[in-house]
């Protein structure tokens, strides 16, 4: 008999459970790791953001009745609490350092064990929805596996793709120095597992949530509502004004009154309590924010540019390149439009969403390597879908982290050796954008949804 080297791979692979422990021992060892090397070292291995959030939270604790105390027009009324924007650069939801507040109870790096959990249990919804929503409709996996072995094999393969985010670096290390996207994350996946569920009113106000957390979410909405509307087509074509039909039905419009009900209520509920400063630092700021220190998006040059002077003392096209909008209606244009027409076409969400971030970062105004984890959290969900050759893959790879080491290169003379490479860095920016376009497209071209992806020889 032939040996199943099919079934000798599956048996190669830890399960899941073994893949979480390993994980979360990874994530702890970090973590210790961090506070030895912050109390030994100049160079702290602590995200500064992570210092903002707990210091929010400190002022949170211990209002004072000069300068630190909650402004809202309730506050006042029935309690006594601080305000976590007396901390300069704080410019999240106060939720954040609410959930932070045991860094003063319990310990400093509870923050950190909080967003490394958060870590794991995104893991373990790319597994679920993995084994329940994306292998069971890809045929064609592994041509030499028996049906008695399926079983088995999605969990071996569903095991691989969550360890690609479990053991991601960019991954483990943004969330034990302290960042916060992991939470983010977890709302968003939870979102795609309840959407793909069919549980729209649980999808809704997890949306709702996830919007009120961080505002780009919002842009899954509308590929929501898009794919709520598809599943009522019932054969009958699409064309543009039976989406606009469709758009106005049931089902659609309590999705949208859910998740827009959740976000305003959530935002009323911390207006009343932290006022004017709530609604400028975690939204209105960003809606004008101009950071002119350089980043990834070339849209930083234009900035630096038009960074001096108030707008009455610049020219029309100076204010045009400074504008927000300029940035803005590229952006909303691509993510939004692509969430509509690709919802419609029944594309899978998962995949809906990938091209949707990945717009919407390319795009953003700002764009840091932070950034990245808003799609890259997409892609174990995609990879059984994608129908590419191992060299397609090979190239995207090196495209992708080339463009941006390029990009770093500069940005090293710019940043810690003084020179004046402005205009170069801006270069890069350009040839970072063409080259994760490029990789967007190949990735775009080589989805199948809902068929066999056999694999290229």
């Amino acid at each position: 008999m032939q040996p199943n080297t099919s079934a000798a791979w599956q048996d190669r692979i830890p399960g899941f459970g073994t893949l979480l422990v390993i994980s979360a021992v990874l994530r702890v060892v970090l973590i210790l790791y961090s506070e030895w090397h912050d109390a030994h070292s100049i160079v702290k291995y602590t995200d500064i953001d992570y210092r903002v959030f707990s210091d929010a939270a400190r002022f949170i604790l211990y209002p004072k009745p000069q300068g630190n105390i909650a402004k809202g027009p309730l506050a006042p009324l029935f309690f006594t609490v601080g305000d976590p924007y007396t901390r300069e650069t704080y410019r999240y939801t106060p939720l954040l350092a609410i959930l932070l507040l045991p860094n003063e109870w319990l310990h400093p790096s509870f923050g950190k064990y909080l967003f490394a959990a958060c870590d794991l249990i995104n893991g373990a919804l790319i597994y679920r929805i993995l084994m329940s929503h994306i292998l069971p409709h890809t045929k064609s996996l592994a041509p030499d596996v028996s049906a008695k072995n399926s079983k088995r094999f999605m969990r071996a393969h569903a095991s691989l793709l969550a360890a690609t985010h479990l053991l991601n670096p960019l991954v483990f290390t943004i969330s034990t120095r302290g960042s916060s996207e992991a939470i983010l994350c977890t709302f968003v996946l939870l979102t795609l597992f309840y959407a793909l569920e069919r549980r729209q009113n649980a999808a809704a106000v997890v949306l709702g949530l996830s919007a009120h957390w961080k505002i780009y979410p919002i842009i899954y909405g509308v590929s929501c509502v898009s794919a709520i509307t598809s599943q009522r087509v019932d054969g009958k074509g699409w064309n543009f004004s039976h989406l606009l039909r469709r758009l106005v039905g049931r089902e659609a419009i309590c999705f949208v009154l859910l998740s827009a009900g959740t976000f305003i209520i959530l935002g009323a509920i911390c207006y009343a309590v932290w006022g004017y400063p709530f609604l400028y630092e975690a939204y209105l700021y960003h809606t004008d924010r101009r950071d002119h220190r350089h980043n990834f998006s070339p849209y930083f040059y234009l900035i630096y540019l038009t960074y001096s002077g108030t707008s009455a003392n610049l020219s029309t096209w100076r204010q045009l390149l400074r504008s927000p909008f300029t940035s803005l209606i590229p952006q909303l244009t691509l993510s939004l439009g692509t969430g509509l027409v690709f919802g419609q076409l029944s594309a899978g969400l998962p995949f809906v969403w990938f091209v949707q971030t990945f717009t919407f970062v390319l795009f953003n105004r700002v764009c840091t390597s932070q950034y990245f984890i808003w799609y890259t959290l997409f892609i174990p969900l995609l990879v059984p879908r994608i129908n590419l050759s191992w060299k397609k893959w090979v190239m995207c790879g090196a495209v992708w982290m080339g463009t941006q080491a390029l990009w770093l290169a500069e940005a090293y003379k710019l940043e810690f050796l003084g020179d004046d490479v402005f205009l170069g860095l801006w270069v890069r920016s350009l040839v970072y954008v063409v080259g994760h376009a490029w990789v967007l497209g190949v990735i775009m071209s080589g989805y199948i949804p809902h068929v066999s992806c056999n694999q290229h020889s």
